[in-house]
């Protein structure tokens, strides 16, 4: 499927490799200005001078409210009003909930929860400044993970984080229903990218692709389509949606 991004202007997070650098590319490709943001800003100046003068890198700490505020005041700077968001920067810190220290569980719920409210929070201030409740061109759009309504040992913080997520996505988008912004979650199945990619590569991890009932592993573009549908004007009446996007490994 073919959306038309063509006249937007989006801010994506965790921009420096595996979805988000995705995302950027696929943004571009459908025509969108697009500013990439992360800590590891040389990986996204990389990618912003393979994309052109579509493409915009920034360097964001999404823990940071200064940062954030900052990523966004120089993508506005060279693009305009941000419009389309899509908050996708998270870590994991695997291990047993009796095994994980408290740097690493706060780390996790800094970087997977609160860096998507300080970012969504700020392109909502923004987009309502801007006029969105007349434009109705406002898009949120959080990443989230099946892991929020699933059980496993050893990514206890992870998958309650990834819960956190889906259900701020659906108070953020009746709190901002009447300010032209819709807010929807994405919750992927597992994809191989650099937060993962070791574990599949282990006995362990090939054992849980077996057990998938398709026994495969989502391809990286698998989000494509309905990531490209919430940011774009044919999703003018949706908000509020949490979708698994998963190949059935949450069956």
């Amino acid at each position: 499927m073919a959306f038309d991004l063509t006249g937007r202007v989006a801010l994506i997070t965790g921009g420096s490799s595996g979805l988000g650098a995705h995302f950027a590319e696929r943004f571009v490709a459908a025509g969108a200005r697009v500013a990439i943001a992360a800590r590891r800003v040389d990986r996204v100046a990389a990618l912003a001078e393979r994309l052109g003068a579509a493409a915009l890198p920034l360097a964001m700490d999404v823990t940071d409210e200064a940062s954030v505020r900052a990523a966004f005041d120089q993508a506005e700077a060279a693009f305009g009003t941000i419009d389309t968001v899509v908050a996708n920067a998270g870590q994991s810190n695997a291990g047993r909930a009796t095994d994980v220290d408290l740097a690493a569980l706060r780390s996790t719920i800094d970087v997977n929860f609160m860096g998507v409210f300080l970012t969504a929070r700020e392109a909502a201030r923004r987009l309502i400044a801007a006029g969105a409740r007349e434009t109705g061109k406002g898009r949120v759009v959080l990443i989230g993970s099946i892991t929020a309504h699933q059980t496993a040992t050893g990514d206890s913080a992870y998958a309650a984080s990834k819960a956190a997520v889906a259900h701020l996505g659906r108070n953020l988008a009746r709190e901002w229903v009447r300010a032209g912004i819709n807010v929807n979650v994405i919750q992927p199945g597992y994809i191989q990218t650099e937060i993962n990619g070791d574990w599949f590569r282990t006995e362990g991890g090939k054992a849980q692709i077996a057990a998938f009932h398709r026994r495969r592993l989502l391809p990286i573009d698998a989000l494509d389509d309905v990531l490209l549908y919430f940011a774009s004007d044919a999703s003018a009446h949706v908000t509020g949606s949490v979708i698994d996007l998963d190949d059935g490994q949450s069956l």
